[in-house]
């Protein structure tokens, strides 16, 4: 039975887990009910930007400043981040964790998004950002311990949702 309000909540509660206090997102329609979630919740200071770079910029300010954070973006925002990230946290060692979606693999019926199908995961495999893929919601847990590498390691790290996932059919 689907439901992606349930999903969203379980999200949330590994944000809690992580010590997580600020979340930037840019508007995702597959990850909207993660969004709305952190919106509504008053344990997280919530910042809707404008564009990806924004996001980076204030998770990296907020790791600085001591605060967890993550961003929330869909896998087309991403891949314009690749600058971003290998000039800002990787130069400067500054842990970030991103929340995306997996755009453009088998049941996604959009087909202006198989160029990420195609090439999101090898993009990010060509620049060693470590990631793990959320096929099943047993493994939303793993938000939590590629978050905690994140910041073991001083790079980057990504949860990557499947449709299914944020559903809540898988």
């Amino acid at each position: 039975m689907s439901n992606p309000a349930a999903v969203a909540k379980l999200i949330v509660q590994q944000a809690v887990d992580c010590g997580v206090e600020l979340v930037a997102s840019l508007p995702d329609n597959w990850m909207a009910s993660v969004i709305r979630e952190f919106d509504a919740d008053e344990r997280f200071r919530h910042l809707s930007v404008n564009r990806e770079e924004s996001a980076v910029g204030l998770c990296s300010g907020a790791f600085l400043s001591g605060t967890g954070s993550l961003a929330v973006m869909g896998a087309s925002g991403l891949m314009t981040l690749i600058y971003a990230i290998t000039k800002i946290n990787y130069t400067y060692e500054i842990p970030l964790t991103i929340l995306a979606t997996l755009r453009g693999a088998p049941g996604d019926k959009a087909k202006f998004h198989v160029s990420n199908g195609l090439y999101f995961l090898p993009a990010l495999d060509a620049i060693s950002l470590t990631y793990k893929v959320i096929d099943s919601s047993e493994k939303i847990p793993e938000i939590k311990s590629i978050y905690d590498h994140s910041r073991t390691v001083s790079r980057p790290t990504v949860a990557i949702f499947t449709r299914d996932v944020l559903r809540g059919d898988a």
